[in-house]
């Protein structure tokens, strides 16, 4: 769905290309912004869900399936247009040019997995990636990955960002969503072409020595002598149960001492400090001309429509290929842009569209996300990805959300 913008203002920007571009005016009400977790205990809360019982909810987590596999026929040529001059947001590091080469692909840091709780109440997980912004504290995905599309809900539940993820592990820690910003059009038609998400994410938490299990049935000295564990108050501790909407439990318990009078405890986390200081972040690339290469980085998963399965959704994995025109009428895609991969459904929703990326640096220029994949040519294996064209508008809702400040909530 394309709108008319007016035009403004100016962006410094390098690398990709000169400084002194014209940046498209957004209209606040084409931004749509919902909270995720309003407040340290809730962000908390969310954290001990998936952390708790051994990260028992990352480890049986499953590829979201929402409207990742569109039918062949609904696949064509279509004709995206810039709606104002290309431009772009340097990457975090990246703020002077430089220039490298190397024949072999290293993998970003940037990409990860966001976990949440889907329509079904069963925890999911999508590829995403941190990007640039004044905090450093964002992350881009697919917009149905953060917004319910399946059940109407404002946005799905539970939502954390987990860079580097792999059978449990989280080496830089779990970042809580704070706030999500998606495009209008999405958040109320779910316009296949305004399909991404930018979220603003809290301080990392790490995991206290010792791991987060069950420690229901406790006692009360064990719960003293642990580590992970502070005593609180009353109050507090009815703060953190009144937070906990899902009430899993996890993360804040009760014991009695000797004499039966009753205690309260916490899991106390610490803070691993912001997202883009730990991994980085990428850039942002707007109204670029379509036939450009870009790398695509994502956790592909789920079968071939032979029933052949290539990718586990395990590891990180990459495809290249040139940008072309797209349509999908089937998710409302209008105005989209394809690139060939062979990347599976599920996992590789919210896949990273990188322009001109280093493998020096690990960073580039965020110009798509995966929204869904297509099999073109009929043998029954997937060879198309899609995602929405980043124009004006696209800049426009990252804006809204790059200086929207987080914090620690250790």
């Amino acid at each position: 769905m394309k709108r008319t913008l007016a035009f403004g203002g100016l962006v410094a920007t390098a690398g990709l290309l000169a400084a002194g571009l014209a940046v498209p005016a957004q209209a606040a009400s084409d931004v749509a912004s919902t909270p995720l977790a309003a407040n340290k205990i809730a962000a908390q809360n969310i954290a001990a869900f998936w952390a708790g019982e051994k990260a028992a909810n990352l480890i049986q987590a499953t590829p979201y399936s929402v409207e990742t596999q569109v039918p062949a026929k609904h696949v064509s040529t279509g004709g995206p247009a810039a709606d104002s001059k290309p431009g772009v947001v340097p990457a975090i590091g990246d703020e002077k040019k430089t220039t490298a080469k190397s024949k072999n692909v290293n993998l970003p840091k940037t990409t990860g997995k966001v976990f949440f709780k889907g329509a079904d109440g069963q925890p999911h997980w999508c590829t995403a990636t941190s990007v640039q912004s004044s905090y450093k504290n964002m992350v881009a995905t697919a917009g149905h990955c953060v917004y319910d599309t399946k059940s109407n809900k404002a946005t799905l539940d539970s939502w954390v960002f987990i860079p580097g993820y792999y059978q449990g592990k989280t080496p830089f820690g779990i970042y809580v969503g704070k706030q999500a910003f998606t495009h209008y059009d999405f958040d109320v038609y779910e316009d296949g072409d305004r399909d991404y998400a930018f979220v603003t994410v809290y301080n990392g938490l790490k995991f206290p020595a010792g791991g987060f299990a069950d420690f229901k049935g406790m006692k009360y000295e064990e719960f003293k002598q642990y580590a992970g564990f502070q005593e609180v108050d009353e109050a507090t501790y009815k703060a953190y149960e009144d937070a906990d909407t899902k009430k899993t439990g996890r993360g804040y318990y009760t014991t009695t001492d000797e004499k039966g009078a009753k205690h309260y405890f916490v899991f106390k986390w610490t803070d691993a400090g912001r997202l883009g200081d730990n991994v980085g972040g990428q850039g942002l690339a707007y109204n670029q001309k379509l036939g450009k290469p870009v790398f695509v980085f994502g956790y592909p998963s789920g079968s071939h429509p032979d029933g052949n399965y290539a990718f586990s959704g395990k590891t990180l994995k990459w495809s290249y290929g040139k940008t072309f025109a797209a349509t999908a009428p089937a998710i409302k895609g209008e105005e989209l842009q394809g690139v060939k991969s062979s990347f599976t459904g599920e996992g590789s929703l919210g896949s990273a569209w990188l322009l001109n990326y280093s493998n020096t640096r690990r960073v580039g220029y965020l110009n798509g996300v995966t929204i869904a994949v297509a099999d073109r040519d009929g043998n029954k294996r997937i060879d198309t990805s899609l995602s929405p064209y980043f124009d004006g508008e696209t800049y426009g809702v990252y804006s809204a959300a790059k200086n929207v400040w987080s914090g620690s909530i250790a």
